[in-house]
């Protein structure tokens, strides 16, 4: 059986994180949000992929390249605009027979769920109950049967909602073909499924008890620290003396942990990394390859990404940090509210007590600059020596 993954998509609501990647390539434990659902697949026994790309194509196509690292077959659909999820699973038409696995790529799934989801013999949609399901799509029962699917409606109907993991058969394609385009302009599998439910076609559904979606930037902070509960001890590097390690901790190959320094685990740390001397990493903290974390410098429940350098007393709490940010001396970034209330990003209630800056690539600040908790900073911006910053930076902005 072959799994279609749609990775086309840019995923604005992650900015800035996503102005220089797709979504399905942001991070979590080091690994690609994709590679996690593809090793999921494959535990379940799915070993042939189709994934359908599109924005930053060649990033997913560099890194997975045709599965064989993975021990998979991945061959590649280029969607080249990204007109909706219905749009894509069409361009699978004659690539596959019999029925399919179709996946939205920016999605963790276990293997347990896509197990039981392979057994089914007609069109399947995957469903879990949410607390809060604004800007999901919800799904609507009456009795044991789908009664309609809503794309992110202002007031929900329900607490169920899709999980954007579906067993398909070859009925959905002329269902496609048949629906015209949304309101937004793009042609939803949600609404060629609503077709078929409209047609009395008895399209199934099971529950899933793992589901991870990842809407916005702080979304990743909670999924790294996840993924982290799990983590294993490695020591592929070098760690010299009177380096104290606690909890479980990966450290990379070829990286460097220099003396005095101090690991609370969960932590990973990448490859060919150098990290110290008198450098304190906090749990829940994910260092990317290449990184220079140096000297009084902390860091806790961050994500790091590769080719960054934090180098000298510096702080960063509950932060995400692209590629390729180099970081002024003294650069503080703040995580938590005067009067203790939950942060707010671009106008929206992140619901965390303790959130500090989502910063994109080839960010560089001077020394003693000031980060403000919920700061967005995009990528090529220069924060200059002194300043103290908050809101929302633009691309490509120079602060002085």
């Amino acid at each position: 059986m072959k799994a279609v993954i749609l990775a086309a998509g840019e995923g604005e609501r992650m900015h800035p994180l996503t102005y220089t990647r797709p979504k399905v390539m942001l991070p979590l434990a080091n690994k690609p949000i994709l590679e996690h659902l593809l090793l999921e697949m494959k535990k379940a026994g799915i070993t042939e992929f189709l994934f359908v790309v599109g924005y930053y194509a060649e990033t997913v196509r560099n890194y997975f390249d045709d599965g064989a690292k993975w021990g998979v077959s991945i061959e590649y659909i280029t969607q080249k605009q990204q007109l909706g999820t219905g749009h894509a699973v069409e361009r699978a038409e004659g690539r596959i027979d019999g029925k399919f696995l179709v996946a939205n790529g920016d999605i963790i799934v276990k293997s347990e769920d896509i197990r039981q989801l392979m057994a089914a013999d007609k069109i399947t949609l995957t469903l879990t109950e949410v607390d809060n399901p604004a800007d999901l799509g919800v799904v609507e029962l009456k009795g044991n049967r789908i009664r309609r699917i809503y794309e992110k409606v202002p007031k929900p109907p329900s607490r169920l909602v899709n999980t954007g993991l579906y067993m398909l058969t070859q009925d959905i394609f002329p269902a496609i073909i048949n629906v015209p385009p949304s309101p937004r302009g793009e042609y939803e599998l949600t609404d060629a499924l609503q077709y078929l439910i409209d047609q009395g076609y008895p399209i199934g559904y099971q529950f899933i008890n793992y589901w991870l979606d990842l809407t916005y930037p702080w979304d990743l902070l909670e999924a790294n620290e996840s993924f982290l509960s799990d983590l294993k001890a490695a020591n592929l590097g070098e760690v010299e003396d009177n380096v104290t390690i606690k909890g479980e901790v990966s450290i990379g190959k070829g990286a460097h942990i220099k003396a005095n320094s101090y690991i609370e685990g969960p932590v990973i740390i990448g490859e060919q990394c150098y990290i110290g001397p008198y450098c304190y990493l906090r749990p829940s903290t994910t260092i990317g390859d290449n990184c220079h974390i140096g000297s009084m410098v902390e860091i806790k429940n961050s994500i790091i990404m590769s080719n960054t350098k934090i180098p000298h007393h510096n702080y960063i709490g509950d932060s995400i940090i692209g590629e390729e940010c180099n970081f002024g001396a003294g650069t503080k970034i703040a995580n938590l509210r005067f009067d203790g209330k939950s942060i707010k990003v671009m106008d929206i209630d992140t619901g965390r007590r303790k959130l500090g800056a989502i910063i994109g690539d080839r960010v560089q600040t001077g020394i003693n600059a000031s980060i403000n908790a919920g700061t967005v900073i995009g990528n090529d911006s220069f924060i200059g020596p002194g300043a103290i910053v908050s809101g929302v930076i633009s691309p490509s902005s120079r602060i002085f």
